[in-house]
């Protein structure tokens, strides 16, 4: 028999070798009839600019000299054999020339998408499908954010010169596969060519991560459960502050400073001497509020519906990560170790791009984002960092007051206002030029006027300066030099997680927070000036650690504080994780010493699911003294034996899942039912999911602390219990689990529910990979969500750590610096072209838990050159 890894290894061997015949086909097709976000095309087939033409990029680079005229010295670019990337210059401004250049070689299509996607230019390229997402991009405003930033920023400035280089090297390739005709496949296909890239689309791209992370739709979401639920029961199964304990890894003791002004539209239209702090956490959690008006009600749901049929990543839900850094006696050779794998989509071509820049006074080695210079994620000589999402809500929602009297006006602040107006036209391919008129208030863009007149406000509209932080981060050598760079970072709000060569560690969550003058964030608000944004939370008290007693910190964008923080960061629909990752992380790295990267990685990869855990033993209990059917007491005795890790092959992991999944539902449903809670508006949270993080953390704590509660009684119905609940959830699982799987327990494994895919961007299937079975929850530190197929995850993993001794590492290459070892892995690949060897290369690796060494930078990056290397000349 062969084993499942090899026989999948076959598989995408014999793929790889008829995808160009498949291609064939598939590319008829899509001149035919277009799919998904690829077009119907027309002159795709021509034989010397086509599709035929891209083949060339699906050969493995040779080692050449090309001519790059941004450069203004000579750079190389050297290739290892899994095509991770090491550029060596003579200046920082000719690596990220050299950067722009190997990004649009291997990733120009992805870039184009993503810009287009920020700036309100997807229906052009995709046609009338894509009409609702330049809709609403235009309004939301990406591109004005871009264009602010850039043109606030002095010309002469650090970040303004490497923006610059970096749109030269990508305009360097575009020039030459416009003499050539050699463009990317799909680019030929749809006719449609990419045009000059500029800063502002660089800075747009920043803009669409910061989206990705940061804009939520939490007031929405509880306008329409106050309404349908009321008050008390919203704030009751959807707290401001969790229920259950928590993890935060800064407990405090915490400082009051005020609130702080940034500049930029959010603060500037404040007069001095307004601004407040707002109410505490503790008393936003108990204050007694009418639940929103109808009209309200009407325009959030106009809003949740039309973001409802965006592309995924628009809206934020539960992109998070896991990350920890240990110091002294918790580290081999006492000095200090960091891990972080953040989770966003994981798509085919990755978000990410690894590579190293080197050059004088620049060593840096880790992760870019096609259509940024930089690194966002990695380490240089010195020292080590990585992100997770911070979650807090940084996206208010306003009611402005209108007056059919008054057209085109509202009122804020004692008096009416004239709303500014600015007009668009969306290019639509194949149909009519729309044109798009934008209202915008004091808050920000006006989203709808169903209803009420609902405008937002949000961090997106703020210039962050991100370029000049990670550069400033790069060359960076010490945790002082690393805060001081990041005083200055407002978006998208994320953990930072910091670990040196002296044994130092870390974590800030820097970013914007603001702070309302008085008011509940967590509902859309009125317009009229009292609870506007009055500033931020200064930075010396947004939450930190360095150096803790513990010698651990360890975030799994988890709550980062606790209840007597004294500033408001969000409620628990905030998608703050319950804390069962930075649990189990806590537990894990608590009771161990001398952390190795081979134990770290083993930390990474873990399946145990510890809110399985914790409920397991009175699921049990529950179960002891009943009457249960052969087939329920087969299931009853997996559970018994069970480890509570979520493999794929075990069946006791399916059913705890399907048991877990049964018992939200028997105990919320009928309420959701009984008070037509708009379940339709999935996107928004308000479904019964098994990972919908309030929900879960609240029947947690009725099922540990208060099994009585009453509303495990549902409306009209006879008294039940946390006990008799979780016996029809049992019962109803092991049911549902027979009529999908059938035959016994032992034969329901985890697998047959639970598979994870590599979606490509194109939405073509056969150019994803997967789906496959695959292990891992919502809750295991090996993160995987939803069900049945889920592309959300850790799509970076990566290990860096100074231990003091000569430089090892498990695959024979150390990094640069003493003690240094660097290893991480992405599920994908370097290349963009399904054709390419180096297009899905590192996911068997990733998939079984494998690292590659980190390319050095610096001293030793010409030292570890690959093989082919290709010599830039201006």
């Amino acid at each position: 028999m062969v084993p499942e890894h090899r026989r999948w290894r076959l598989v995408r061997q014999v793929s790889n070798v008829v995808i160009a015949a498949c291609a064939s086909a598939v590319l008829l097709a899509l001149c035919a009839v277009g799919y998904a976000m690829v077009p119907a095309l027309g002159p795709a087939l021509d034989p010397g600019h086509g599709a035929w033409a891209s083949a060339a990029g699906a050969e493995l680079p040779v080692s050449q000299v090309l001519t790059v005229p941004g450069l203004r010295g000579p750079a190389t670019v050297s290739f290892d054999r899994n095509g991770i990337a090491s550029i060596q210059a003579a200046s920082t401004l000719d690596a990220v020339v050299a950067l722009g250049y190997l990004h649009a070689s291997f990733r120009l299509a992805q870039m184009d998408f993503e810009r287009r996607l920020a700036e309100g230019r997807l229906a052009a390229l995709v046609g009338a499908r894509a009409i609702g997402s330049d809709t609403f991009e235009l309004r939301l405003g990406l591109l004005r954010t871009a264009q602010r930033e850039w043109a606030m920023m002095p010309e002469n400035s650090p970040a303004a010169r490497v923006l610059r280089g970096y749109a030269r090297g990508v305009n360097d390739y575009l020039a030459q596969a416009r003499a050539s005709g050699q463009w990317p496949a799909v680019f030929s296909l749809a006719d449609r060519y990419p045009a000059r890239w500029t800063p502002v689309d660089s800075l747009a791209v920043q803009g669409e991560l910061t989206q990705e992370l940061d804009y939520t739709s939490t007031p929405l979401d509880y306008a329409l459960l106050e309404r349908s639920l009321g008050m008390r029961r919203t704030l009751a199964w959807f707290p401001v502050l969790p229920v259950n304990a928590q993890h935060p890894y800064d407990p405090g003791p915490y400082r009051h400073l005020g609130i702080a002004r940034i500049g930029g539209t959010m603060t500037a239209r404040l007069p001095a001497g307004t601004a407040r702090t707002g109410p505490a956490p503790a008393a936003l959690a108990t204050q007694a509020l009418a639940a929103p008006s109808q009209s309200v009600a009407r325009a959030a749901s106009a809003i949740l519906a039309e973001t409802a049929g965006l592309p995924a990543g628009q809206v934020h839900e539960n992109s998070g990560g896991s990350a920890w850094a240990v110091n002294g006696p918790k580290v081999a050779g006492g000095r200090s170790m960091l891990a972080g794998d953040p989770h966003l989509p994981q798509t085919l071509p990755s978000v990410w791009y690894e590579v190293a820049l080197s050059a004088p006074g620049l060593g840096v080695s880790g992760v870019s984002v096609p259509g940024l210079p930089g690194v966002l994620i990695g380490h240089n000589q010195h020292i080590a960092w990585s992100l997770t999402d911070t979650q807090n809500q940084s996206t208010l929602f306003y009611v402005e007051r209108t007056s059919r009297s008054r057209p085109g006006q509202y009122f804020w602040r004692g008096r009416w206002r004239q709303m500014r107006k600015l007009s668009y036209t969306i290019a639509v391919r194949g149909g009519a030029t729309r044109r798009l008129t934008v209202d915008v208030t004091v808050h920000g863009p006006v989203l709808t006027q169903a209803g009420q007149t609902v405008s937002v406000d949000w961090m997106g509209r703020i210039a962050s300066p991100n370029v000049a932080v990670l550069l400033a981060i790069s060359t960076a050598s010490n945790f002082a030099q690393f805060r001081t760079a990041l005083t200055h970072w407002r978006a998208p709000t994320v953990n930072f997680l910091y670990a040196d060569d002296r044994g130092n560690i870390g974590a800030i969550s820097a970013g914007y927070f603001p702070v309302v003058r008085h008011g509940t964030p967590w509902l859309p608000m009125p317009g009229t000036g009292a609870s506007d944004v009055a500033g931020v939370i200064p930075f010396a008290a947004l939450p930190h650690s360095y150096d803790p007693p513990g010698h651990v910190i360890a975030t799994g964008s988890q709550r980062p504080v606790t209840a007597s923080y004294p500033y408001y960061v969000g409620t628990t629909s905030n998608d703050f994780a319950p804390s069962y990752q930075a649990g189990r992380e806590y537990a894990v790295l608590g009771r161990r010493s001398a952390m190795t990267v081979t134990s770290s990685a083993a930390l990474q990869a873990s399946l145990t699911d510890s809110l399985a855990q914790r409920l397991m033993p009175r699921l049990l209990a529950a179960l002891r003294h009943v009457r249960l059917t052969q087939r329920q007491g087969e299931a009853a005795m997996l559970l018994h034996s069970w480890n509570y890790t979520m493999t794929q092959d075990s069946a006791a992991a399916a059913i705890w899942w399907s048991f877990w999944s049964e018992y939200l539902s028997a105990t919320f449903g009928p309420w959701w039912s009984s008070a037509g809670v708009p379940v339709r508006l999935d996107r928004a949270g308000l479904a019964i999911s098994a990972d919908q993080f309030s929900l879960v953390q609240v029947l947690e704590h009725w099922t540990l602390a208060d099994p009585a509660n009453p509303a495990l009684t549902p409306p009209g119905g006879p008294h039940r219990t946390a006990e008799s609940v979780m016996r029809i959830a049992f019962r109803r699982a092991v049911a549902s689990l027979h009529a999908r799987l059938g035959g016994g327990p032992p034969g329901w494994t985890w697998g047959k529910l639970h598979s994870a895919l590599l979606p490509s961007l194109t939405g073509a299937a056969a150019l994803g990979y997967g789906p496959r079975a695959s292990g891992g929850d919502s809750w295991t530190v090996s993160a995987s969500y939803g069900l049945p197929v889920s592309s959300d995850g850790p799509g970076w993993r990566m290990i860096v750590g100074w231990t003091g001794r000569t430089p090892h590492s498990r695959h024979g290459n150390a990094g640069a610096g003493a003690g240094l070892v660097a290893e991480a892995i992405y599920p994908g690949g370097q290349s963009e072209n399904p054709g390419s060897p180096w297009y899905e290369n590192l996911i068997a690796r990733w998939w079984g838990g494998g690292y590659l060494p980190m390319p050095p930078a610096g001293t030793q990056a010409a030292a570890a050159a690959g093989s082919v290397r290709w010599g830039l000349q201006p």
